[in-house]
């Protein structure tokens, strides 16, 4: 594991960096590509696309392809360019999705794809402790993964009330925190690494946006399913944090139908109706399962318990109904669910689009519900994502320790 490089201080107007991650954009996009494509596609000059790739080849970020040269016979041959990938001893990325019973570690590189995972479960573990240990799985991991390619830095995803900006835990019920300095935490633990954190939520909708299928990058709403419901919209690339990074609170959204009982004094609220934790409960009550875990009710209904897959579909039957809603109030171009049955089962993702499509006003097609492109690696490869966005929007101000 090694440091990534320092990039220079940036001045001027803002064009130069605007210009490098235009130029970045387009190689992640269109990549290996030409120099002369590139200005093409992006709108700029050949002698600023020179320029920019030259500083980018220089941190790192980008590389030339020579044994990809194709001459047309006039001028120059065009050298094509990639972005520098893991594989290749590229920079890469750590993330942390730090979940209620288990934290997911994953290397990510400049494409977003997941090079290396673990698994760390809380099964044991004092809540006090907890940061604690993660920091410990984590530093293993990273230094078990990464070998000696640059570190750009760890991205760090929650459920709860996420501020990134000093990357605060504000509110995370489930963990028991209140206003967490984790990103501070997690950096001074990892010897001054950059760290930043986000909702994960967030994370998965900006991992869509940058990696993930071209109509997020319009408009999107994320609809995260765990033991934490929460959500995410982002409009023309931007995901929307709203006054104190609170956007996102899905939790007492109220889903048509349901008549279950909230903690907060109302009945019908979609995390006391959908959650890990309200199907797992449920569960054990039907004695589908000896505890509360909907890994378990997955496995049941993959088995053959038909128990286990109609509790499955009753969920995914009232998260269409909850997706209904915000497509009628948001109509975007995409609403993408994470929701473990139907990453494992594309049945219970087709529930849920029949659900919503019934009960929507603006939506008749089923194919804008969709999950999320990482799949059953969504969570890790939005952690990542959380470190690697800022890079993408401004390469010039790279930075390791």
């Amino acid at each position: 594991m090694t440091a990534a490089p320092r990039a220079t201080r940036t001045t001027g107007d803002g064009r130069r960096e605007a210009n490098a991650a235009s130029v970045l954009r387009t190689v992640l996009d269109h990549g290996p590509v030409a120099r002369r494509t590139i200005a093409t596609l992006s709108g700029l000059s050949p002698a600023a696309v020179s320029r920019q790739c030259t500083d980018l080849v220089r941190l790192g970020l980008v590389r030339e392809l020579p044994d990809l040269t194709a001459s047309t016979g006039v001028g120059r041959p065009q050298i094509p360019v990639d972005l520098h990938t893991g594989e290749s001893g590229g920079p890469v990325a750590g993330g942390v999705h730090i979940g209620v019973p288990a934290s997911t570690f994953g290397l990510l590189d400049l494409r977003g794809r997941l090079l290396d995972g673990r698994r760390l479960s809380h099964d044991g573990i004092d809540p006090a402790d907890l940061p604690r240990r993660i920091l410990e799985g984590l530093r293993g991991f990273l230094a078990d993964t990464a070998g000696s390619r640059p570190l750009l830095g760890v991205g760090a995803a929650l459920g709860g009330w996420v501020d990134p900006g000093p990357g605060t835990a504000v509110r995370h019920d489930a963990l028991g925190w209140r206003g967490r300095p984790l990103a501070a935490e997690l950096a001074r633990g990892l010897g001054g690494l950059q760290v930043r954190i986000d909702n994960h939520a967030r994370a998965i909708a900006q991992s869509e946006i940058l990696f993930g299928r071209p109509e997020a990058r319009r408009s999107l709403v994320h609809l995260f399913i765990g033991n934490v419901v929460d959500a995410a919209l982002g409009i023309a690339g931007v995901v929307h944090q709203g006054p104190g990074s609170g956007a996102g609170d899905v939790a007492h959204l109220p889903v048509p139908d349901s008549t279950v009982s909230c903690p907060c004094g109302r009945s019908g609220c979609l995390e006391a109706t959908v959650s890990n934790t309200a199907v797992g409960r449920t569960a054990v009550r039907r004695g589908i399962v000896p505890e509360p875990d909907v890994s378990l009710v997955v496995d049941a209904a993959a088995a053959g318990d038909r128990r286990a897959d109609r509790l499955l579909r009753e969920r995914a039957r009232a998260v269409g109904r909850a997706a209904a809603l915000l497509l009628d109030v948001l109509n975007p171009d995409l609403i993408v669910v994470t929701e473990y049955a139907s990453l494992v089962d594309p049945g219970y993702l087709e529930e849920i689009r029949g659900a919503a499509v019934d009960l929507s006003h603006v939506c008749g097609d089923p194919e804008r519900i969709v999950g999320p492109h990482a799949g059953t690696a969504a969570l890790p490869v939005a952690a990542g994502t959380i470190l690697l966005n800022p890079l993408f929007r401004n390469p010039l101000t790279v930075s390791g320790q």
